[in-house]
Formats: C-alpha cells, sequence, structure tokens
C-alpha cells in the first residue's frame, strides 16, 4: 500500500486483512470453495505482511503472516499428552468386523449405539492445540504419550488455522447442533483450550510434482506420499516443510464441552474451521461395510492415499465403558482395505505350456486374498526371472496383483527361509508330451518341441474361441476340455461341425443349453478379417498386430502370399514378427486349417474403411468402462486410425481411465502420460 496509515487505522487495517484472509482459507480448506484466485490472496497476505514490518506490535502468533517463521531448530522438544494418543487394532474381512461388533454387545449388553465410519489416511497423526482460540501446539503422536513439539512445523499447513473460527448460531442449526453447546463453544474458544487431532498428508498431486522438480534438480527422490509427510513434518527447518505443500485432516475432537456423539464432535471441529476426514454415521455394521466397499473400490480416486476405514462407536460416553486394551481403544478399530500386495508361501513351482509351446513357471501358492480376490497361483515368468529373484519352493513371498493383471511374485524373504527350501530346475523335457524343451539364441523362454503337443493343442482352442477372437458365447476352456475327452472335436473346424444331437448326450447339456451353443457358433461364423488373423494363434501376433495387417492386405488369401520384405517393410512390424507370420503361412496344415474353415462356411469379413481422425494416436484403457466394452471402445479407434496398446510407455498418447483402474494407472502417473474420462474419450470420437 502507497497510503500512509496512522497507527490506529493501520492496527485496525491489520485485523481486517487477519480476518479476511483467515475466512478465504476456511472457504478454500474447509468448503472447498475457491471464491477469489490465489493471487489475489497472496496480494492480501503480502499487504499485511508491509503493514507488519512497519508495525512490528501488531504481529501476533496467529497471524497468516506467521505460517513459516523462526530458524531452523536445532532438535524437536518433548511434549506430554494429557490424553494418550492410542494406536487401532486391524480387522481385515467382514466376519472379523462383525466379531468385534459382538465383543462390544457383550461389554455394554444392555446398550444401543451407532457408528461413525470414517476414510482412515495414510499419514502422520498430530494433536493441534489452540488456547483461547489460537493455535498454541503441534505435536506428533510419538510412543502415545510422548510426542515431539512441532508447532513451527504444523503452522505451515495452509489447512490448519492459526486461530479458531467462530461458528454462528445460524450454522449451529444447519449442522443439527444442539443448541445448548453454541454458547459452551464460544466461552472455550475465548477462554479455555481446546484439542483437535487429525492426520498431515502429502497429496499424490503433490508427491508427483514434487519429484518432477527434484529429479530435474538432481535431488533425492521421496519415495512414497506416507513417509515424505513423515520427513517434512519432522525437517528442523520449517521452510522446507513449507516447500512440501502439506495437507492436514482432522478425525478428532478430543475437548468435550458437552457434545454427546462423535458425529457432534467432528462438525463442531468444521465448524471452527477444520478440514475433516471423509466419514458418515452408519447405523449398523452392514452400513459400514457398503461404506469400506464404496471406497475399496474407488480408493484410486482419491486425492490423498487411503488404507482403509476407521469404525468409531458413534457415542462417547460407552468409550469408557468400553475401555482400552493395551494401546488400542475397544471402541474403535480399524477394518483395512484388501491390500495389491500381500505374503504367502511358494508350495511349488510347475511348468505350464501355452497355446504357442511356450513353457511357463507358475508357482503354486497358500492361497491368499488379494482385492477381494483369492489367488493361488503366481507367473514366474521364465527361468531368468526365477534366477533374478532369487526364488525357492518353500520361500515366503510377497505377491501383487492389480486389476486385470494377473497376479505375480514381487519379491522372495529368504530371512525367513527354514534350510527346508528347495532349488527350481527347469525340466529338460515338456511335462505333457514329454518331447525336448528348447530355448532358442537370444530368447529368455523355453518351447515344447513337438508342434502337435496336446498342451499346446487345447491351448490354441482355448485362444480360438475367446473374447478377442471367434468370441462364441457358451463356450469356454471347460466345455472344450469335455469335447476334447469324448472325441468330438479336434481341430478347430471341427467346432462349425456340431449338432445339437452331438452335445445333447454329454453331461451338463441339456436340450435348451445345447440348442444356445449350436446358435452360438452359427452366429460366430461371420467374422471381421482382424478378429480371424487374431484368432490363427500365430506367435508375436496380438490385436493391435492382426489389426495392421487386416488394414494393409484387406483378405486372408492376400496376406498368405505377402513375401517376407513386404512384411518387414510394414511399420510397427519387426523382423521377427515378420518371419514369424511369413512362416506361419508357408506351413501347409496351417493353410489347411484355414481352408477347412471357409469350408464349414466361416465367412471372413473385409475390414472397415479406417478414417484418419486419430491418425498416429495410441490409446490406453485402464479399469471399467460404463457406456461400452474395451473391445467395442478399441475397435472405434482402429476405425479412425489410432492403435490400443495393453501396456502404457512414453509413446502413448492418451490412457482412457475407466472405474477402479489399475497397475496401468500407476505407471501412467509416473510418465505423466496424458489421462482423460471416459466421457472426454467419447466427446473425442464422436461423429
Amino acid at each position: 500500500m502507497t497510503e500512509k496509515l496512522s497507527k490506529k487505522e493501520a492496527k485496525e487495517r491489520i485485523e481486517k486483512l487477519k480476518k479476511l484472509i483467515n475466512h478465504y482459507r476456511y472457504l478454500y480448506h474447509v468448503k472447498n470453495v475457491e471464491e477469489i484466485s490465489p493471487e489475489a490472496l497472496d496480494s492480501l497476505k503480502h499487504e499485511l505482511w508491509q503493514l507488519e514490518q512497519q508495525y512490528p506490535e501488531f504481529i501476533t502468533p496467529d497471524s497468516p503472516t506467521q505460517r513459516v517463521a523462526g530458524k531452523p531448530l536445532d532438535e524437536f522438544k518433548k511434549v506430554e499428552h494429557e490424553v494418550s494418543m492410542l494406536s487401532l487394532e486391524d480387522v481385515f474381512n467382514e466376519e472379523e468386523l462383525s466379531d468385534w461388533g459382538e465383543r462390544l454387545k457383550r461389554l455394554a449388553p444392555n446398550r444401543f449405539w451407532d457408528y461413525y465410519c470414517e476414510l482412515k489416511m495414510d499419514g502422520l497423526s498430530v494433536s493441534l492445540i489452540y488456547e483461547k482460540g489460537v493455535l498454541i501446539r503441534g505435536a506428533t503422536r510419538g510412543d502415545g504419550k510422548i510426542g515431539e513439539d512441532v508447532t513451527q512445523n504444523v503452522k505451515t499447513i495452509g489447512a490448519i488455522p492459526l486461530s479458531l473460527r467462530e461458528p454462528t448460531k445460524e450454522e449451529f442449526k444447519e449442522e443439527g447442533l444442539p443448541l445448548d453447546l453454541y454458547q459452551k463453544l464460544l466461552k472455550t474458544i475465548k477462554n479455555g483450550k481446546i484439542e483437535f487431532r487429525g492426520e498431515v498428508i502429502m497429496t499424490k498431486k503433490v508427491f508427483e510434482e514434487l519429484n518432477k522438480k527434484y529429479k530435474k534438480e538432481r535431488k533425492p527422490l521421496l519415495s512414497n506420499p506416507r513417509n515424505a509427510a513423515a520427513g517434512s513434518l519432522r525437517q528442523l527447518d520449517p521452510k522446507i516443510t513449507a516447500e512440501r505443500r502439506l495437507d492436514c485432516y482432522i478425525w478428532q475432537m478430543v475437548t468435550n464441552i458437552g457434545q454427546k456423539t462423535y458425529e457432534e464432535g467432528m462438525k463442531i471441529a468444521k465448524l471452527c474451521g477444520m478440514k475433516i476426514v471423509l466419514g458418515k454415521r452408519a447405523e449398523n455394521l452392514k452400513e459400514v461395510v457398503e461404506f469400506h466397499s464404496y471406497w475399496m473400490k474407488n480408493r484410486e480416486k482419491l486425492p490423498y492415499n487411503s488404507d482403509g476405514v476407521v469404525v468409531k462407536v458413534n457415542q462417547i460416553d460407552l468409550y469408557p465403558v468400553l475401555g482400552v486394551v493395551g494401546k488400542a481403544p475397544r471402541y474403535w478399530v480399524a477394518f483395512k482395505f484388501q491390500g495389491k500386495e500381500a505374503t504367502t508361501k511358494i508350495k511349488d513351482i510347475v511348468v505350464q505350456i501355452g497355446r504357442t509351446g511356450k513353457a511357463t513357471p507358475v508357482a503354486t501358492l497358500e492361497p491368499v486374498n488379494l482385492e477381494g480376490v483369492i489367488v493361488s497361483r503366481a507367473t514366474l515368468h521364465n527361468e531368468d526371472e526365477i534366477k533374478r529373484l532369487g526364488v525357492k519352493i518353500g520361500d515366503t513371498v510377497i505377491v501383487r496383483r492389480a486389476g486385470e493383471v494377473i497376479p505375480e511374485i514381487v519379491k522372495a524373504l529368504p530371512e525367513l527361509r527354514t534350510g527346508k527350501e528347495k532349488e527350481f530346475k527347469m525340466p529338460k523335457k515338456c511335462p505333457v508330451c514329454g518331447a525336448p524343451l528348447i530355448r532358442k539364441p537370444g530368447e529368455v523362454d523355453y518351447y515344447c518341441s513337438n508342434k502337435n503337443c496336446f498342451a499346446t493343442h487345447r491351448r490354441f482352442l482355448y485362444h480360438f474361441i475367446s473374447k478377442k477372437a471367434f468370441d462364441i458365447e457358451h463356450l469356454g476352456p471347460k466345455i472344450i476340455d469335455q469335447l476334447l475327452e469324448e472325441g468330438l472335436i479336434e481341430k478347430p473346424a471341427d467346432i462349425f461341425k456340431l449338432k445339437k444331437g452331438d452335445l445333447i448326450p454329454l453331461e451338463r447339456f441339456a436340450d435348451k443349453s445345447a440348442k444356445n451353443l449350436i446358435d452360438a457358433i452359427n452366429k460366430a461364423r461371420n467374422i471381421s478379417l482382424d478378429r480371424f488373423i487374431y484368432a490363427l494363434g500365430i506367435r508375436h501376433v496380438g490385436e493391435e498386430t492382426a489389426n495392421i495387417l487386416a488394414q494393409k492386405f484387406g483378405s486372408i488369401e492376400t496376406l498368405k502370399n505377402t513375401d517376407l520384405s513386404e512384411l518387414e517393410s510394414i511399420p510397427d512390424i519387426g523382423p521377427i514378427v515378420a518371419r514369424s507370420i511369413y512362416e506361419w503361412f508357408r506351413n501347409k496344415e496351417n493353410w489347411e486349417m484355414v481352408k477347412d474353415l471357409i469350408k464349414t462356411g466361416v465367412k471372413i469379413q473385409a475390414p472397415k474403411k479406417v478414417e484418419t481422425k486419430l491418425q498416429g494416436k495410441t490409446f490406453v484403457f485402464t479399469g471399467a468402462l460404463k457406456t461400452t466394452t474395451r473391445e467395442e471402445a478399441s475397435e472405434k479407434v482402429r476405425l479412425l486410425g489410432g492403435k490400443v496398446s495393453s501396456s502404457v510407455s512414453r509413446n502413448t498418447n492418451f490412457v482412457v481411465v475407466g472405474e477402479n483402474p489399475g497397475s496401468k494407472y500407476e505407471k501412467v502417473k509416473k510418465l505423466g502420460v496424458k489421462t482423460i474420462t471416459e466421457e472426454e474419450f467419447l466427446k473425442m470420437i464422436a461423429d
């Protein structure tokens, strides 16, 4: 400001600026409303700072300018919590949650209560104490009784008010709070002490932005948001903490001013200017489970990491009745989300033969629950991967599952070995047909040398009828096995020769089910060229390559008669893939299979004309789409000249993120690839 103010005017202006800045802080952090721009807010703060420099006698501890103040500390002082900060017991499924509820009933048999459930945030717990409405201390949990004084650092967090807001009587009414509490709250804010507890966190966005910045500056990267939050709050220099842009969500009002329920305490905290953890009252444990299930499926949409739901008895007067066991309250429990990773033991390692003859080591595991799915098998990929991991039969291992990805072993824990573990050795012969397993020079995989291996043939038939190939409804691997065992099919063309009378005598078949399968087979006779090429199971030819070949050659006969040099000249098809295609069509048995299929009435449809709207753009889909299937969405991309990939790389242009995205989404964030919603994707391909 250029206008010279008197001392009295300056004091009045300072008070007004502080009040206005705190009002906008409350709107932004608590109400999620940005009423003025960050630049305008910075301008107000700058004016306040200038006035305080001219009149330092008017600087108060709760001034917004004091969020970063003071010199770096030599060490943190130890402080004692007036009320112990307890830890939580964990439950991992509905049965354990129900058992917890039954234990509470035995302790308070004649009482009724409901629950309050809220997201369990993955950060660092803090205690915040306000005296006469002003923040006087911020402390870490420590061992529950003794924590560290981190007041200077806590002040750098914009979500934490430096002074408590005084709500209006109308706001109290709107929240449904008892009005007899209103005067008690105002009195406590003005003359007493109030303690709140919450979680200091680092959002996913800030974590990614800081790591990008640190990478450019060649500084050590932050390991994960939780450790980053904890490490940032415990910096001796508050300026470093301020740079980390931490956030804070309140999960308890400790001071009791007469509130009867936990929910009332959370409403009061919000009216005092606190940002509270996302939660809701639940009438019973069934409603708790519904809240838990929803957020377990949708947690990736949250701006921060959450590893479960904290379930709390809502009635505060029951807390002394239910009591504490060790360091954990009986009246609160953490209902954890099922993890993407877990530990289990390898019972054995077997070799599985795929449709191309590839021999893949697969670990059979002691069953473990991953994201709600019981996992008992995990791929080990190949012999080199087993050596890299150092895995032995009998090892305790970390296994991972994310979205649609096949479970895989991430790490072995040799520290838990007993000496009974066994080394795995790749067999020299195919476990199905006994033919030698061979490993070509320069390749990591072993293959069965018998082209007529029964296992290879069976897997090929599974592939042939799969969703991306002929997509024959009602026909899956179990029915294929049954038809093979009964001698009703031997090769793909035999599927199209089946009659209803062949199926009715079989187990699991009746007149209607037999008719349904025959109808589905007849419907599948009409197939697009790209799906037909994919169904042939040519080594190295996936869905995208099949589409490129269909667009390039237009018919199966033209593709068959193409020479090697022309195949090698096609963009995105390298020499290895080109040779694989060329050799497949030079095999007489393979071409006989194609002719047999055509003889049975299979009609290969010429590819639709491709437009150029998305030419040169590569898409990846992750998560479930609401209005279409992934197959349909992929087809639309290809018809507009774009490409679809199953994996994310720096060459990916767009990742379409549906509901409950898998591990691809984590990679997207690391690579900085552009993500779009299903709605944005549909707009992009419109018209």
